[in-house]
């Protein structure tokens, strides 16, 4: 199976929403004309499958210890990440980034199995200005892991890549929104 055509596929028949004028609010707080609801995708058995698959295949020869980001965009991204990794028996661990540290018990703000010193990936569902791929990454790195890059379902093409790099990032992106709004 072609996992990158399939998942365009998906992506355009569910997540896709696209309006004449700008209704649509972003997370960086912008409006604009389409909206990706890529939840729509991650959150499927088969989508979920099948970004796992591809995201394995981008990171593995890395050797990364784990692979997680912000809150709730990254968690299936990681998860699925994680199982199709053990499948392949080269396990990378999945972890969770909090919006904000735990107000109780031990107020961590990583969960998972992952420890200062591990190399990971920062996963994302869908990059604009990158503001949650930096924070997750900002946390992660003051916990003490190695940042080895941003992976990205969805670029929007509206400076998240240029901010990623000016933080000293690497930035990989499955796709670029022109490959959804161009076909």
């Amino acid at each position: 199976m072609d996992y990158r055509k399939r998942l365009k596929q998906m992506i355009n028949e569910r997540a896709l929403k696209i309006s004449d004028k700008p209704v649509f609010k972003l997370s960086s707080g912008k409006m604009s004309r389409y909206y990706m609801d890529l939840r729509t995708v991650t959150l499927d058995p088969e989508g979920g499958y099948i970004i796992g698959n591809i995201i394995f295949e981008m990171i593995k020869d890395k050797n990364p210890d784990g692979v997680g980001g912000l809150t709730l965009g990254a968690d299936p991204i990681s998860y699925a990440t994680a199982i199709v990794s053990y499948l392949n028996k080269r396990p990378i661990k999945p972890f969770v980034v909090r919006k904000e540290p735990k107000g109780h018990g031990t107020g961590k703000q990583i969960e998972g199995n992952i420890k200062p010193g591990e190399r990971v990936f920062i996963v994302e569902d869908v990059v604009t200005t990158a503001g949650s791929s930096l924070k997750a990454a900002k946390v992660a790195k003051d916990f003490g892991l190695e940042i080895l890059g941003i992976i990205a379902i969805v670029d929007r093409e509206e400076g998240g890549e240029e901010n990623i790099k000016k933080e000293g990032f690497d930035f990989y992106p499955i796709f670029k929104v022109s490959e959804f709004l161009s076909s």
